[in-house]
């Protein structure tokens, strides 16, 4: 799952307020080249979604966010969900995925933490929020002491400066919610969200 992540680049961070906005947001996003999709556990909605775009759309990676109980990892599980991702680190929920044998991302922020989820056995990890906490310069210092970690840096990642952080030896792909928009869905500019998904699979280099 880690080398499907690192090859889409970009992770699309979807909140949808309307269950009915998930397919054609979707849809325009993996037509743009982005087939690796992350809902965030952040409304009422976002089961329903998870389940309408599991259906339209088997081909593509869908994990989930923002968990923050195991119920929500068995949950995914059951559904199918390829991933899931946490804003914060807690052993538990580390062990949880392990034990659901579901690939996931906790968040960190702290060299200690870092060091707390490298000792579980993960080396692949959100970074999160990205810019409050120090950005491209903090995930720089980052790169002599931990060799062997990765980063998915979220929170203020944009279209702006989203390859600062891909250049960075010790990030693997970033995850942002500028591809679309929740101005996007309300409107039904599927079109633009397309287009956003198409110049964000370049910046990588694909």
């Amino acid at each position: 799952m880690k080398e499907k992540l690192a090859a889409a680049c970009v992770i699309p961070v979807l909140v949808f307020d309307k269950a009915e906005y998930a397919v054609p947001t979707c849809e325009a996003l993996v037509e743009g080249g982005l087939d690796v999709l992350e809902v965030t556990l952040r409304t009422d909605a976002s089961w329903e979604a998870v389940n309408l775009i599991k259906k339209a759309l088997p081909q593509a990676n869908l994990g989930i966010g923002t968990v923050l109980e195991r119920a929500q990892m068995e949950r995914a599980k059951d559904q199918g969900v390829d991933f899931a991702v946490s804003p914060g680190f807690h052993p538990f929920l580390v062990s949880s995925a392990q034990e659901l044998e579901l690939f996931y991302l906790p968040g960190v922020v702290t060299p200690s933490e870092v060091m707390q989820v490298r000792s579980m056995g993960l080396t692949a990890i959100k970074f999160f929020p990205a810019q409050a906490a120090g950005g491209v310069s903090l995930l720089t210092s980052f790169v002599s002491p931990f060799r062997d970690i990765e980063f998915c840096p979220t929170g203020g990642v944009n279209e702006g400066n989203a390859i600062d952080y891909l250049s960075l030896p010790n990030v693997f792909c970033v995850g942002g919610s500028w591809v679309a928009t929740a101005e996007d869905m309300e409107a039904g500019n599927w079109q633009a969200i397309r287009e956003k998904a198409e110049a964000a699979s370049k910046l990588g280099g694909n």
